[in-house]
């Protein structure tokens, strides 16, 4: 068993958004090449998050800039598991469209989270160059608001 300052993942700084990854990773694998979502995606990637959040930003572009910004996501959530999985992908396969949920807590209160989802991937030659994300950014303020 690992302790708390070793990780087995290959992006530990991003290791609190792992079980969303992994349900992700179920909806993409036919259409992807790459172990971790972030290797599933091109180097100049256009991340385009559908809704207002405090601190968020509406686009996001490169690989890298996501990763940086999903890397503070485990200071406030702790993701427990990700589920209720649809897939609907493109008769071509070039866009695939994702339904899911995760649940976890908020780790300043214990306050659980819970959140769905819906993602649009635009693929090009088995990568991700494009994002839109949808969530249900109420459900989010609700839990990070609550103080316990």
């Amino acid at each position: 068993m690992l302790g708390w300052w070793m990780s087995n993942s290959k992006y530990p700084a991003c290791e609190a958004l792992d079980p969303c990854f992994e349900v992700m990773m179920k909806g993409l694998s036919n259409h992807v090449d790459g172990e971790h979502y972030f290797d599933t995606l091109a180097d100049d990637v256009v991340f385009e998050f559908q809704y207002e959040f405090p601190g968020w930003p509406r686009v996001t572009r490169g690989r890298d800039a996501l990763i940086s910004l999903y890397s503070g996501y485990g200071r406030n959530i702790r993701l427990d598991r990700g589920d209720a999985l649809l897939v609907h992908p493109s008769d071509d396969g070039r866009v695939v469209t994702l339904e899911y949920e995760v649940h976890g807590k908020v780790l300043a209160s214990d306050v659980p989270y819970d959140n769905r989802f819906v993602s649009i991937a635009t693929i090009e030659n088995r990568k991700i160059v494009r994002w839109r994300d949808y969530m249900d950014s109420l459900a989010a303020w609700t839990a990070l608001s609550k103080s316990g």
